[in-house]
């Protein structure tokens, strides 16, 4: 790689190729997002009621749980890809690292939360406190 020539100076910096494959990901992770959540909002209409044991006990069949636990899967994959995309194209200082961290961190955290929050009322359901 020269660096005389202008051609030479840019040779190697073009595209790395990838943006194909991140955008299918992109793609398929929102169409599953918006499967399941067609499925929720649905399910949700068709309850009896709305209160806390109903949506327990609803919750508690595994036919829901595991469907509520690959919608936070997908919605948080969704979310994450989404804004490092953000992050990668518009933030390009040294503070881009720390950002894209603390983006990983908060959606581990938070998606971890949702999957818990989902299996303790699934596993609990029924159960007197």
């Amino acid at each position: 790689m020269g660096n005389g020539t202008p051609i030479g100076r840019v040779r190697g910096l073009g595209s790395a190729h990838e943006g194909a494959e991140g955008w299918w990901q992109h793609k398929i992770s929102a169409g599953s997002n918006l499967i399941l959540m067609v499925w929720f909002l649905a399910s949700i209409a068709m309850l009896p009621a709305h209160d806390y044991a109903t949506i327990a006990a609803w919750m508690a069949q595994p036919l829901v749980a595991v469907p509520l636990i690959l919608l936070v899967f997908s919605t948080f994959y969704h979310f994450h890809h989404g804004l490092t995309v953000v992050i990668e194209d518009y933030q390009h200082d040294e503070t881009r690292f720390v950002l894209l961290i603390l983006l990983k961190y908060f959606t581990i955290a938070a998606g971890t939360l949702a999957v818990f929050s989902i299996l303790k009322v699934a596993f609990t359901a029924g159960v007197v406190a």
